[in-house]
């Protein structure tokens, strides 16, 4: 039953307190708090112009709402301002990195090393990197509960290793990686290590500096804030050395027929106008996020992964992707019904007004890996509650009756 703690929650988000919908998808995107839709209307309403170049009253307002979203971010994480580089969204992060650091380091013969259970954007950007350079790709493989130990990592890296990309969180399994000892493993090796954070940033509190990560990537609209904005954070002695990933206006400091000099990180990684609404969003989001406190979040989201498990377990037919340990599963419980298809299970639902996510979780090689095609996944959020869990077992508990099986 409903609580008058989440209905307070609920309330906070216009989508879901004006809708009968169940939102169980919050792993693809989350949904928006009135204080993010409020803080993007009012920069558009009272402080739209272009950031960081004009030196008019309204220009230095919207730079300085841009500029406060980035030292936000920064604390947010226990990084430093110039460490922190906006773009679209954590794919457009790992890219940077593949394009700018990972292009011109790797030479033939070099190794990157990946998880099999990686979202393809922590794979195709290093597929690529290493087919331009003649660097070789490997894959550490996981258990099939999604488990990857530090000796497992440790026996795939060689002196030949210069980076690993692994997710600190999986966007399939919801486990979490021990980040701290896979840092220490391949620096070690003298290998940088690139952390996809697009799953752990949102539900936990993440500190770089502890990590010890030379990369992290993650989006704001799995945490609350708008689509369109996304984050890096690099060290700052790595970003200065890199090339620019884009170029074009204002990443430059001097621009002469013959060539540029560049401006000082972060801004020589954010060419052209940038998205200074999204980054109000932003800001607000991490408000909401403080606001609510991860304790808070981290006890709720394994408390409705408990629920979740305990009643899927108890429907015949039903098997839970990963370990039986809900606290491994952060928000994150994704399954399959016998003679269902996973698309059936989400066409299902959703005329139940419940909205789950099919298919293979842009994590093709691991379903492979896990001998499964495709898979439905619920995943939730803070707005969600019992209810919500409640309502959506039942709905799971009817999908084979209403296709005709026993």
């Amino acid at each position: 039953m409903m609580t008058a703690e989440d209905k307070k929650i609920l309330e906070r988000f216009p989508l879901l307190i004006n809708s009968d919908i169940v939102y169980l998808d919050s792993a693809a995107t989350t949904q928006k708090p009135a204080e993010v839709l409020k803080a993007v209307d009012d920069y558009y309403k009272t402080s739209n112009a272009n950031p960081l170049r004009g030196l008019y009253e309204l220009s230095v307002k919207a730079t300085d709402i841009y500029e406060e979203a980035r030292k936000k971010t920064a604390d947010f994480i226990n990084a430093s301002s110039d460490e922190i580089v906006f773009t679209r969204n954590a794919t457009e992060s790992l890219n940077l990195i593949a394009y700018s650091y990972a292009l011109n380091t790797l030479k033939p013969g070099d190794e990157v090393v990946v998880s099999i259970a990686e979202h393809h954007s922590n794979m195709l950007p290093w597929q690529f990197a290493c087919k331009k350079t003649g660097a070789v790709l490997r894959y550490a493989e996981c258990t099939k509960e999604g488990l990857l130990t530090p000796n497992m990592l440790e026996k795939l890296l060689t002196d030949k290793t210069k980076i690993v990309a692994i997710a600190q969180v999986s966007n399939v399994f919801g486990c979490e990686n021990d980040i701290q000892s896979f840092v220490s493993l391949v620096h070690e090796k003298g290998a940088v290590f690139v952390c996809d954070g697009a799953q752990s940033v949102p539900h936990m509190k993440v500190d770089v500096r502890a990590l010890g990560v030379d990369f992290m990537a993650f989006s704001g609209h799995k945490m609350y804030a708008p689509m369109g904005i996304g984050v890096l954070y690099t060290k700052k002695e790595i970003l200065e050395n890199m090339d620019p990933f884009l170029y074009g206006g204002e990443m430059i400091e001097y621009v002469t027929t013959e060539g540029a000099t560049y401006a000082e990180v972060p801004h020589k990684f954010e060419a052209g106008t940038v998205n200074a609404g999204g980054a109000a969003g932003l800001s607000k989001a991490i408000d909401f996020i403080n606001d609510i406190g991860f304790d808070y979040i981290e006890k709720r989201e394994s408390y409705l992964s408990e629920l979740m498990m305990t009643e899927l377990r108890k429907i015949p037919h039903v098997n839970i992707i990963g370990d039986d340990n809900p606290s491994n599963h952060h928000g994150i419980v994704t399954f399959t019904v016998d003679d269902v298809h996973p698309h059936d299970i989400a066409a299902i639902l959703d005329s139940d007004k419940i909205a789950v996510r099919a298919g293979h979780h842009c994590a093709q090689p691991l379903l492979k890996y896990l001998g499964v095609m495709s898979t439905a996944r619920a995943s939730m959020a803070v707005y969600n509650n019992s209810d919500d869990v409640m309502r959506f077992a039942e709905s799971v508990k009817s999908l084979r009756k209403r296709l005709g099986y026993n």
